[in-house]
């Protein structure tokens, strides 16, 4: 008699019957609807679908940053709404798209911003807290800049600051809304890079979203499309196979090729 090993999974965030948009006149803008997805522990997973189609509001809603129109989001079983906003940075954290203010921070010192959900009263550095910064720093290769000013870093090493503050937070889910956005192609490809060796390396959850297809095709574990009038989710090689990518963006610019498993030009 063959045993098949049951492997259980560990769904770190769900969704039931979420609606998600805001407000417009003080009527409900829904954008998404029924979305019911689970997300699956140490996976990189990436969003997808073009301009004003709901990506950040998605990222938003699943960091309590926007409430939903409808539906409920665990986290860990537990329902979004039921974390006060020090539990929830222990076990979320975020990293938008938004300029930072300025100041005169250093690098260092932005990174440290990160353990504030388990610092003191006066924001006192304990040992841990110091390790989890310098280590952070490590994972993010980004020793060399510890000490500059943040204003001073190229757009793509502040984006390595902001994803190193991330993980001095510590916790079990990041999510990065248009990580690549301001990034050329060399810098773009670091970045996916150095996330999918972070999920690898550290088992925590990355959900990201992006216009970089071809790439996130290559690199993620999971893929959410979002189009007009469909919400899918799976694996790469799923989708392919599927021809989900197909409805993706309009046929008379790029096709995809599914030999290739990327977009092209139309020619």
């Amino acid at each position: 008699m063959k045993v098949i090993k049951e492997i259980n999974k560990h769904i770190i965030l769900k969704t039931e019957n979420l609606s998600i948009g805001y407000q417009q006149k003080k009527q409900d803008k829904i954008i998404a609807s029924n979305i019911n997805i689970e997300f699956e522990k140490g996976k990189l997973i990436t969003i997808l679908g073009k301009n004003g189609i709901g990506k950040s509001t998605l990222l938003k809603t699943f960091s309590k940053v926007q409430k939903p129109i409808s539906g409920t989001i665990f986290i860990n079983k537990k329902n979004i709404e039921k974390f006060t906003e020090k539990e929830l940075s222990i076990k979320l954290s975020l990293v938008l798209t938004e300029r930072l203010h300025e100041s005169q921070l250093t690098v260092y010192e932005l990174i440290a911003l990160g353990r504030q959900p388990y610092t003191n009263w006066i924001d006192k550095l304990s040992k841990e807290d110091i390790q989890k910064v310098e280590t952070a720093i490590q994972q993010t290769e980004i020793e060399h800049l510890k000490n500059n000013r943040f204003y001073e870093l190229s757009d793509g090493q502040l984006q390595r600051v902001l994803i190193a503050r991330a993980l001095a937070q510590d916790t079990e889910i990041i999510i990065l809304d248009e990580p690549t956005a301001h990034l050329d192609m060399h810098h773009t490809i670091k970045i996916f890079s150095l996330l999918k060796r972070l999920v690898s390396e550290t088992k925590k959850t990355v959900i990201i979203s992006s216009h970089e297809v071809n790439l996130a095709i290559q690199l993620s574990d999971e893929i959410v499309l979002i189009t007009e009038n469909t919400f899918v989710t799976g694996n790469p090689s799923e989708l392919i196979k599927n021809n989900h990518f197909d409805h993706l963006f309009p046929k008379d610019i790029v096709k995809f090729n599914k030999t290739l498993q990327q977009f092209i030009i139309n020619k």
